[in-house]
This record gives structure tokens, sequence and C-alpha cells, in this order.
């Protein structure tokens, strides 16, 4: 075993000497990558300082344009932690609900109770339960903030990788069971590649969402109390309140760079090195690039990293062992028999304990107001509804045309990244200057204000579900000369129709959370809203009526959840058995 280490190691080590000696001690993938980690550095270093900062009671933010550089790698960095928390909670949930169906059977509604639950739903509780645990330090709303955007990431990812892994192909997993896998060999080769695809577009999306409640995560106002935090978000929310289009325009224009720095230096290359895991035997007729992937796959830098991974890696034999050599299937049979169970016990406790003092908490809410809050959720039910539906119309054509053409994917998966990554809220001041001036009520205008942000959910998993529709069945229809309608409904749609349900079921989650903002919304230094659920819980937080507010938040988690139960999920299912290619 150290002998094989040892000799994988020279070799590597020797590969990268004659590699230097070539071209050099420094490549200019060195200077980006170095440069991107100094960068990481600072944000983290800057973000650490400010957590560790005595409490402050305010924080005034600076308009001037030359501090949003600094905002911008604190919002980037407090992103950057919420999506490798959504990453871990991911991969053990979906995983969880997916390989237990007891269990999954209260995991699964229990993620769509949370996925309804908006981010003014969590930030009460949130924030004065970690100021209490910190009450000398910005720690406690630091974390906050990063929870509250990890609130907005993480749903879309976990519900992307349950749905991946319960459709896994049922060869794949004999072949698994025939190899004598074990429960991290299974999880190693078979779950994270087969997810990998949706996992990795909807991570996208799921940033996107993060990014999309910045200016309520930074800026976060209860009762009379000012949590905000220095950032992008915080910037942008005080400029809009105080009418300051120029700085407006400079938080628009940090944000756009800030997203297409992402896009090109970290989702493209992603994105290029995850089609190794497309599920199928010939390959595109084109392959998607990324110029920063080539430039890193020349970067020495990068092949020290990736030399340390690989040494680190090595599999002690070439054979196939027992899994009962491996120990694998006692930790399963421990897992299946004692910590999941012990895990949900605990849960359920959890569970139990917030729930009997919800039920004192809107106990103290008057029958009219129930009613009230009840009719504001059918309205809003409306517009989710609408929403989903005018999304749908654009993005199922758009995004198969993206999905199957790499060259298209190239063209246009960046400016679409943009789009969806860039927060809606930002964008509301133009567009409800567009509807007063076309003398659209809000009561219209909050559905298009909805679909600003919840139109991307649609996109993204029609765009991986285009990409995961093999090259030999796009090569049997040129060859039966199916014309582009019969390939559009008779091959495309039916292979993409798991995805397009997954991409409804978040999006309407998203439309439920953006509801919020788009049924409430400040312009021009002044107030406007219309009869919703979303504005009833943006009342409700911003006069700290936590009965109400508690209330509101409930009646839009029993919707979510009963709008999940009888139709998403079962309209899943359908397009599973119906539609997919693996069965």
């Amino acid at each position: 075993m150290e002998r094989r280490k040892g000799d994988v190691a020279k070799n590597h080590w020797g590969a990268i000497v004659h590699v230097a000696e070539r071209r050099g001690i420094l490549t200019f993938g060195d200077v980006l990558a170095l440069t991107a980690l100094a960068a990481m550095i600072y944000g983290v270093t800057g973000l650490t300082r400010e957590a560790t900062g005595v409490m402050r009671p305010t924080v005034e933010i600076d308009l001037s344009p030359w501090v949003l550089p600094k905002y911008t790698l604190l919002s980037l960095s407090r992103g950057v932690m919420a999506y490798l928390l959504s990453l871990v909670f991911t991969l053990v949930y979906g995983l969880w609900a997916a390989k237990d169906h007891k269990a999954g059977r209260v995991l699964v509604p229990l993620l769509d109770v949370l996925q309804s639950i908006p981010v003014l739903g969590f930030m009460p509780g949130l924030i004065i339960g970690m100021v209490a645990v910190f009450p000398h330090s910005n720690l406690g709303v630091e974390l906050a903030a990063v929870i509250m955007i990890f609130t907005g990431q993480a749903w879309n990812m976990t519900f992307s990788f349950y749905n991946s892994v319960r459709t896994i192909p049922p060869e794949m997993q004999e072949v698994a069971t025939l190899y004598r896998f074990g429960f991290f060999e299974r999880f190693r080769w078979v779950e994270i590649p087969s997810a990998m695809m949706g996992l990795v577009w909807n991570s996208m999306m799921s940033m996107a969402g993060g990014w999309f409640f910045l200016m309520i995560c930074e800026s976060f106002v209860l009762g009379n109390k000012d949590y905000r935090l220095p950032g992008l978000g915080s910037y942008m929310s005080v400029a809009v309140a105080k009418g300051d289009a120029v700085a407006m325009a400079w938080a628009v224009f940090a944000m756009a760079v800030m997203i297409i720095a992402l896009d090109q230096f970290f989702w493209r290359p992603v994105v290029v090195w995850a089609q190794k895991f497309r599920m199928e035997e010939t390959g595109q007729k084109e392959e998607a690039t990324s110029w920063f992937l080539e430039i890193l796959q020349k970067s020495h830098f990068m092949a020290w990293i990736k030399g340390g991974l690989r040494y680190a890696t090595v599999p002690r034999s070439s054979k196939v062992r027992p899994a009962e050599a491996a120990g694998a299937p006692g930790f399963a049979r421990f897992t299946s028999r004692f910590a999941s169970p012990a895990a949900f016990v605990i849960m359920l406790i959890l569970l139990g304990t917030g729930a009997w003092r919800l039920v004192g908490l809107v106990s103290n809410v008057a029958g009219k107001d129930w009613a009230e809050i009840i009719l504001a959720s059918g309205l809003t039910l409306s517009r989710v509804f609408a929403a989903t539906a005018l999304g749908t119309l654009w993005a199922l054509p758009c995004g198969i045309a993206i999905g199957v053409s790499p060259r298209l994917s190239r063209l246009l998966q960046p400016a679409a990244q943009v789009a969806a990554s860039f927060p809606a809220p930002m964008l509301f001041p133009a567009a409800i200057a567009a509807m007063f001036a076309l003398d659209i009520p809000l009561g219209w205008g909050s559905v298009v204000l909805m679909l600003l942000g919840t139109q991307w959910y649609i996109l993204f998993n029609i765009i991986a579900g285009a990409m995961a529709v093999p090259a030999d069945l796009q090569e049997a229809a040129e060859s039966y000369k199916l014309s582009a309608f019969d390939k559009f409904f008779k091959l495309y749609v039916p292979t993409a129709m798991p995805y397009l349900v997954t991409g409804w079921i978040t999006a309407a989650g998203g439309a439920w959370n953006a509801s919020i903002v788009a049924e409430y919304v400040t312009y021009n230094q002044k107030t406007f809203s219309t009869f919703g659920l979303g504005s009833q819980i943006s009342m409700a937080a911003e006069h700290a009526d936590f009965p109400r507010l508690a209330a509101a938040v409930l009646v839009m988690s029993v919707v979510v959840v009963v709008l999940n139960r009888a139709v998403w999920h079962n309209l899943f299912n359908f397009a599973r058995q119906r539609y997919s290619i693996n069965r």
C-alpha cells in the first residue's frame, strides 16, 4: 500500500517537474488561481473581522462607490459560506430521505414545509436567538445572515438530489450490488455521478435564490431594531430607501460584475467538468468548453492540488473486495438500524417542541384575522400559478434549445446565469416605475415581480433535463428525419418532463417566498402593497407582530404542503414513471 502510494506520488511529481521545466515556473493559470485564492482569503478575513467585532447598535452604510469592492466581497463570502452549508445539508438530508423510505415519508413533506417558509418567517426567531447566544459581538447577526441566505438556497438543491437518487437506473444499482459496493462506494461512484448534472445546475439556481433575498438578509429590521450588515444588499437597500439612483446604478453594476466573474471563473468550468457524468454511450456532437478551465489545466498550482488529492485517495487494492472485508455493510446496517432512527427521533422531538410553542403563539390571533389571512392566501395562490405558467411559456423552448446545443449553451448560459443570479428586488424600482407608467395595479404587477425571480428555476431545470437527452436518441431522431416540431414534443419535452416538474415545484416554492417582496414594495421613499399573504407577512414582520406573523407563515406552509402533496408530487411520480428514459 505505502509502496504504491509512493510510486504514484513519485510519478506525479516527476510529471510536474517535467512540465515546469518545459513551461517555466509560473503560468497564467497559476496567477489567476492564486489571485482568486487571495480574494477568497481577503473576503473570509474581512467577514471574520466583522463577525468578531464589538456588537454595534446600528451600521452606517457608505454609499460611495469606492466601498463596493469591500461590500461585494463580504456579500460573496456570506453567499459562499451559505452554499457550502447548503451542499452539506443537501447531501445528508437528500440521501437520508431517498434511502430511508420510512423516514422519507416525513422528511419530504418537511422539506416542503421548510421550502414554503419565507425568509421573514425564519428571521425573527433566528436573529433573536443568535443575538442572545452572542450578545457582545456581531457573530450572531453574521450567522443569522448566512443561515437566512442558506434558507434561500438549500431546498432547491435538496429536491434535485433527492429526485436524482430516486431515479437512478436499475442497471446501475444492480452493478453496484454485483461489485459489492459499500455505503461510501455506492455514494461516490453511483449516487453522486447520477445526480451531478442536476445538482450543478440547481446549485447555480440556488445561489441565485440566495442573492434574491440579499437585501433582506443584510438589512433586516425587526420592529425598532436595525440589524444591518455591511454588504452589497444593505448598500442597495439604503440606496433604494434614499432614492439615490446613482448609488442604485453602482450596486447593479457591482452585482453584475460579481455574477459574471462567478460564472466565468467557477460555474462555467464546473458545468464543462460535469459533462463527463452524462449517462450515454455516444458523445455530444460538439463538446462544451471553458476558457478558464483550459487555463487551469495548464496551471502548476492546480496540478499540485490535484496530485495531493490523488495521492490521498489512492485505493488500497485494485481488486474487488468483499463488502464484509471493507466493513461497508456493517456501517450501512448500523446506519439503518441505529443512526437513522435515532436522528429521526431527535428530529421529531424538536419538531414537537416547536409545534407546541407555535400553538401557544398563534392562539393569540383573533378569528377575523385568521379569515383575512386565509383569504389572502387564496389570492397569492392564484398569483403563484400565474407566475409559474408565464415562466413555463418561454422557459420550456429556450431551456431545451440551450440544453441540446453546446454552442447555444456556451453563448447563452453566461447571460442566463447573470440574469438568474441577479437579485430581482434590485430591478423592482425600474419594474415598478414601468408598471406605474402603464397604469398597471400592483395586484397584477406583483405577478411580474414574482416572475422575475422564479422563472429561472424552471429554465435551469429544463436545461439540465435537455442536457441529459442521450446523443444516440438525438441521432435516431435525425436518422428518421423527424421535424423540429416532432423532436420538440416527442423527444425533448418527454425526456425533460421529470426535470420540468421539479422546476415547477421549486418555482412555485420560490414564488411563495417572492410574494413577501412582490406584494409589499418600497419605491421612491413610499411603500406600496396589495392584498395577499406575502404582504401580510411583510407587514407583520415590520411591526414585530409575532402572533400574526406566525399565523401567516403557518397558513403559507399548510397551503404549500397540501399543494405539493396533492398536485406536484403526484405529477412528478407520473412523469418519472411515464417519461423517464432510465426505466
